[in-house]
């Protein structure tokens, strides 16, 4: 039995604030800072042999990972970095309060952007600032997004995906992934075969490891979240209520 550990990284300052954050790439608060610790010493309590970490190309991802490997004792120079990894792209939202965005356009428009599965947000053109083309990060990366679906975001998530699972087949032990909201409900919604309407309950909250146990065939036995019943569920409510309208 293997088990592959899905982590979102820790709070960020976008994440604090309430903002469509996407492939911008802001840096972890305080208190993600904590999580990503927290998160560390919870993995670290588990039996797990982690044999590898893959993350995304973005800040608060890559410390998040950076954090855990500290605690666990996994060579930071072993972390393996790949864009696929990176967040939704949230296009033309980009930046903006999602509350005040839900008071503008309405709470169901904003809940389409953020949880359907085909609907892409407003793109942005190929001027604007926030184009993932003025990131030197991304300059070797031939199709840059300007918004995307979850299922855009799947299709741009599967090549790295399924060699990733051809590699762990072959490495056993355990592995951990770290990054985004829906860069992880991707591989959710692909590893647990869930519905284009199951996808849209999943919620991820930052720096809570999620187990899964899988079989030699890599189907789903088990998961678990590593925080207690009550608490996950507070913490889900409170990242559907991030597109309401703040009364």
């Amino acid at each position: 039995m293997m088990k592959l550990v899905l982590l979102r990284h820790g709070e960020s300052k976008w994440n604090l604030e309430n903002k469509f954050t996407g492939w911008h790439d802001v840096d972890l608060t305080k208190v993600g800072e904590k999580e990503a610790i927290h998160a560390g010493k919870q993995i670290l309590k588990q039996p797990l042999d982690i044999k590898s970490i893959y993350t995304s190309y973005l800040i608060r991802a890559g410390r998040t990972a950076e954090i855990v490997s500290d605690i666990i004792k996994y060579p930071k120079k072993q972390i393996h970095y790949n864009w696929r990894l990176n967040e939704r792209h949230y296009g033309a939202l980009e930046g903006l309060n999602k509350s005040e965005t839900a008071t503008k356009y309405g709470e169901e428009q904003v809940k389409i952007w953020r949880r359907s599965f085909d609907t892409s947000p407003p793109s942005l053109n190929d001027n604007d600032s926030r184009h993932p083309r003025f990131n030197e990060k991304f300059k070797d990366i031939e199709e840059l997004p300007t918004g995307e679906s979850l299922k855009q975001v799947i299709n741009r998530l599967r090549p790295f995906f399924e060699e990733y699972i051809n590699q762990i087949k072959k490495e056993r032990g355990d592995h951990l992934i770290v990054a985004h909201s829906n860069s992880l409900r991707a591989i959710i919604k692909i590893i647990e075969g869930l519905s284009s309407s199951e996808i849209m309950l999943v919620e991820i909250p930052t720096g809570i490891p999620l187990v899964y146990s899988l079989n030699e065939k890599l189907e789903v036995l088990e998961k678990q979240f590593l925080i207690n019943e009550q608490d996950l569920l507070k913490r889900q409510k409170m990242i559907r209520n991030q597109g309401k309208v703040k009364l």
